[in-house]
């Protein structure tokens, strides 16, 4: 018994084991697409499922990316958010201070 494949299903997953693509009959010679040849769809479809393998690998890296970027900005904030709190710090001694110099000044 025969069993025929589909585009879905296909007999085979081996490019080398897969049929040949030909031009159609019902496309006009001379037409503007040229011919395919199965080196050419070998290398194809070898290359689509490099691709489609990598394809986790290159989301992954991106994750990472984002995630080391969300991480610089949310410490560049705590430094920010620290220096501001030391700044109004070092101005309230800076007031007091004054304060004591003007009161010693005074008396």
């Amino acid at each position: 018994m025969t069993v025929i494949g589909t585009i879905d299903r296909p007999i085979t997953h081996d490019p080398q084991k897969l049929a040949p693509m030909t031009p159609s009959t019902s496309e006009p010679s001379g037409s503007a697409t040229p011919d395919v040849t199965t080196t050419g769809a070998n290398a194809s479809r070898q290359n689509r499922t490099r691709e489609m393998q990598l394809i986790p690998e290159a989301m992954a890296r991106a994750h990472m990316h984002e995630r080391l970027r969300e991480a610089e900005a949310e410490s560049q904030a705590v430094r920010l958010v620290a220096a501001r709190r030391m700044q109004r710090r070092a101005e309230r001694a800076s007031l007091r201070a004054r304060r004591a110099l003007a009161m010693a000044l005074m008396h």
